[in-house]
């Protein structure tokens, strides 16, 4: 569930949110409102940083495409093991 603060509580707080954000990681982002509307939302850099990767991946139709495969591949039992797949390549 997002949290939500009021801008002056934001700015009152700012120093302690990373910490707070690190040690809560489920709360997500918190919402920063001004007079009562969202206008920003606050998370850890690891969120970020994963919802911009998740972004890049889903942006590549060519990626989508294999990720897809290997999704529909595995449904379908079409899978190998660690072992095989290192035995096939000679390690």
């Amino acid at each position: 569930m997002t949290r939500s603060l009021s801008m002056m509580e934001a700015r009152a707080r700012l120093t302690t949110l990373p910490e707070e954000l690190e040690q809560s990681p489920e709360t997500g982002a918190i919402s920063v409102t001004r007079r009562g509307k969202p206008v920003l939302a606050v998370m850890h850099w690891d969120l970020y940083d994963s919802l911009v990767e998740t972004l890049e991946i889903l942006g590549d139709s060519r990626l989508m495409r294999q990720l897809r495969k290997g999704i529909e591949d595995a449904k379908r039992g079409r899978s190998s093991t660690t072992r095989q797949i290192r035995k096939k390549l000679g390690l």
